[in-house]
């Protein structure tokens, strides 16, 4: 685990009325194998505005190919290196890319043999 993939598992939430410390938020499974998610900010939180999700994808495995028809998505790769398709596109993913989903669009991604860490957000909430 790097420092920044550290900084973030154990970071926290601060608004002016509280203090959410992350590394207190379990990692919980996803719907599919070898994915976990830590729900970092959640609609909860904004009133159904956004949401934010720290995602791990273990080493080979992937987020198959799905949509979401009400929100937006965004991903930043924090760690590790895999390959993600958005909207038929093939791109790379490495630490610093961004990418964006416009609601609707298919996407996957698949972690290379280090694995993959990113933050992904969404507009309104997913959860």
């Amino acid at each position: 685990m790097n420092k920044t993939t550290e900084a973030f598992d154990n970071g926290s939430l601060r608004l002016p009325d509280r203090k959410t410390d992350f590394g207190s938020v379990p990692w919980s499974k996803a719907a599919f194998d070898g994915v976990e998610l830590k729900h970092l900010v959640t609609g909860k939180d904004t009133n159904g505005q956004f949401s934010y999700h720290l995602v791990r994808i273990a080493p080979g495995k992937e987020i198959g190919m799905h949509t979401h028809p009400a929100q937006w998505e965004t991903h930043e790769i924090i760690e590790g290196a895999g390959v993600c398709i958005n909207n038929g596109v093939r791109l790379p993913y490495a630490p610093g890319t961004i990418s964006i989903f416009p609601s609707g669009i298919m996407h996957s991604v698949r972690a290379d043999e280090e694995g993959l860490l990113l933050l992904a957000k969404f507009i309104p909430a997913l959860c």
